[in-house]
């Protein structure tokens, strides 16, 4: 894969590019409304979805950060997404054009007054591994492999621009309005913020590894502060695939579960326990190892959740809360999915849809064990998000609902029961982290 040399970091170069990609979509729609006159519809919307998906995706791995990140977020929402784009942009997740070498020591240089061959014993100029805000490259030192990410020059001052130039596209197709809305964004803004702070990331890396670390079957990088910076972080070299990668091939049921069991244990824990998570379940950030232990290797993204949220948002996981109409009620106010100045319309709506979605959606948390190679699950919740996409009412309506807690909380589980159905692990123990 080629390698680039430089990043678009104003607002200016950044929103040029931008527009290049929306231009190049507008042809692609051009060529679709001809095509569907010759071709079947259908046929003709999957060229078009894949023509978009191209495009856009080549648009934003140019910029990479933010940008880039939004397409690593939409790649996990597979029951929204059409197939196109999520195949396309799954790739974000750990597969995008790397930095040239010269540009890496120029930020080796900077931050530790050396270049990393001086540095360390061996380095490896050339990147096994690049993502959305950062690029891993293999190293020695003492005898000991090592893992040295390098985050990409600009990145933490386009945030704020990138997400000025997303958002009225945001607005626009999650129908948001009152004056609050910029709680929505400048949430997603403080959590990218956060992800460029290498010195919190650490932080976070070795309070969740040790915190955790009794989980069967979960391992963890060591981290050395000594060879890390603001910009640079250095870890030990876990061999393994990624989790994608080993579902690919994977027959073995008794692996899935064990891997499945795993995970969940680690997402419960986090959550009840430490009331903080790692909000950002991707298949990039975990490997497997040969010995089939799941592998976290990235904490840029975690999220605390207060209590005024977990114990409401929780509350409606139980069955019997969701049945009862006044506590259910009560609750979907607390949580502001319904507000003060709704309407009656919008009252029962909001009710009726947030029932149907919770009915589905907290169906593991009322079982013991729980099924999540079932594709009926699954399909149920693309086809109630396929609904309420299409819900003319809706679109209608006041789409700023609920906390801003909700943004990575939501985003936390629907990674985390995608890579559950990825992995086809059964037989799961809901609430085996109790005893953890």
């Amino acid at each position: 894969m080629k390698s680039i040399d430089k990043i678009p970091v104003s607002k200016i170069q950044r929103a040029s590019k931008l527009m290049q990609t929306g231009a190049k979509v507008g042809v692609n729609y051009l060529k679709y409304y001809g095509d569907k006159i010759i071709n079947p519809e259908i046929e003709a919307k999957e060229r078009l979805n894949k023509n978009n998906a191209e495009d856009i995706y080549d648009g934003l791995k140019k910029l990479k950060g933010s940008a880039l990140k939004v397409a690593q977020m939409l790649s996990m929402e597979k029951s929204i997404l059409p197939k196109a784009y999520v195949e396309k942009f799954s790739l974000s997740q750990f597969s995008v054009p790397p930095l040239s070498a010269p540009l890496v020591v120029k930020t080796f240089k900077k931050y530790f007054g050396k270049s990393p061959n001086e540095l360390f014993d061996t380095f490896n100029s050339n990147s096994v591994n690049a993502a959305s805000i950062g690029q891993v490259h293999k190293a020695t030192k003492n005898g000991k492999n090592l893992a040295v990410k390098i985050q990409y020059p600009g990145i933490a001052n386009s945030i704020s621009s990138d997400l000025a130039l997303v958002k009225p596209i945001a607005i626009s197709m999650f129908n948001i309005k009152g004056k609050d809305s910029d709680k929505y964004f400048k949430e997603v803004e403080d959590k990218l913020i956060e992800e460029t702070n290498y010195f919190l990331e650490i932080k976070q890396s070795k309070e969740i590894s040790a915190a955790c670390a009794h989980i069967p079957n979960l391992l963890f990088p060591k981290y050395y502060e000594e060879f890390s910076s603001e910009k640079i972080i250095t870890m030990d070299w876990m061999h393994g695939e990624h989790l994608s990668e080993f579902t690919a091939h994977n027959t073995d049921q008794k692996k899935s579960n064990k891997l499945g069991q795993a995970l969940w244990n680690f997402y419960m824990y986090q959550i009840h326990h430490l009331k903080k998570v790692h909000a950002d379940p991707h298949p990039g950030n975990f490997l497997i190892s040969e010995n089939t232990e799941l592998i976290a290797i990235d904490f840029g993204c975690m999220k605390t959740i207060p209590d005024e949220f977990y114990i409401p948002y929780f509350e409606l996981a139980k069955k019997e809360n969701i049945n009862n109409v006044q506590l259910f009620k009560e609750t979907l106010f607390e949580l502001e999915i319904l507000r003060t100045d709704d309407s009656k319309e919008e009252l029962a709506f909001f009710t009726a849809m947030f029932y149907d979605m919770l009915s589905l959606f907290t169906q593991p948390f009322h079982e013991e064990t729980f099924d999540f190679s079932d594709p009926t699950f699954f399909k149920q919740i693309a086809d109630l998000g396929e609904r309420y996409s299409k819900s003319t009412e809706l679109k209608n309506m006041n789409g700023n609902r609920g906390s801003k807690h909700f943004i990575y909380i939501n985003r936390t589980f629907f990674g985390l029961y995608n890579l559950m159905f990825d992995l086809k692990a059964k037989d799961i123990k809901i609430n085996n982290f109790k005893s953890l």
